[in-house]
């Protein structure tokens, strides 16, 4: 499943660049405004923060929400409180665009997240052209000489990356790049069954000087606060909040110190 959506995200990239070169595309990148600092957005606090996500479908559950107008969404969500927006922006499994992020990202005063399976420099810079603050790497799929390389890259043009684990081996890596911003994903990639416990477990092996991010299996208030008292700064939310009242769920999860 996993290798599908990367090869399925390859594929559209590459059919991108076929319609728009790397130095056009760079060109565009030169002229975006410098996006939120997602670092210091996320940053650890009194109640625990919360990066929003726009997702119309999934793999595992299938149609999730129409979303028909993602800068709206994207709009509501910051003011209820969000701290950040995660987009999707793959098309085969997600139903995601990157339109998507350039009008939420237009949109909003708070980082943006492009939220797809990257294994290129020019999904990166798509990234940043679209004026996202952030972008996924994906250790359960990226090589380590692979994901250093675009970490590196992400750095150098001013993108931070959310680096996603799912064991210490991938923390290890995770932590010797310098990274930041490390979430664990409580999601099995290939079998899409979620566990808590996951976070629970691996959370300490998280370097102290990390925002420490938790991502997937939030169904309600009691998995927020289970993330909190195992360490986690920050929850990603994504089907919770478009299937369900995300202007009283959100002010609910950020409430959680």
């Amino acid at each position: 499943m996993l290798q599908g959506l990367f090869d399925a995200s390859l594929r559209a990239s590459n059919a991108r660049q076929a319609q728009l070169s790397r130095e056009l595309l760079e060109e565009r990148c030169a002229l975006v405004s410098k996006a939120p600092d997602a670092y210091e957005a996320l940053q650890p606090a009194e109640h625990i923060k919360l990066i929003a996500e726009i997702k119309r479908r999934s793999p595992s559950r299938g149609f999730l929400a129409e979303i028909p107008d993602a800068k709206a969404l994207g709009a509501g969500y910051e003011s209820a409180g969000a701290h950040a927006i995660s987009v999707l922006t793959e098309e085969s499994g997600f139903g995601g665009k990157l339109s998507d992020l350039q009008e939420v990202s237009q949109a909003v005063s708070i980082p943006t997240l492009r939220k797809d399976f990257i294994s290129n420099e020019y999904q990166i810079l798509e990234a940043k052209a679209a004026g996202a603050s952030m972008v996924l790497l994906i250790l359960a799929q990226l090589p380590k000489a692979d994901f250093r390389s675009l970490y590196d890259f992400s750095k150098a043009i001013g993108l931070e990356a959310l680096v996603e684990t799912h064991s210490a081996e991938e923390i290890v890596i995770a932590a010797d790049s310098g990274a930041r911003l490390i979430g664990i994903n409580t999601r099995d990639l290939e079998t899409f069954k979620t566990d808590i416990g996951l976070f629970e477990h691996l959370a300490a092996k998280l370097p102290s000087c990390c925002v420490k991010i938790a991502e997937s299996s939030v169904k309600q208030l009691g998995d927020v606060e289970r993330y909190r008292d195992a360490g986690a700064d920050c929850v990603l939310v994504g089907e919770t909040l478009v299937t369900g009242d995300w202007a009283t769920l959100i002010p609910e999860f950020t409430s959680v110190s």
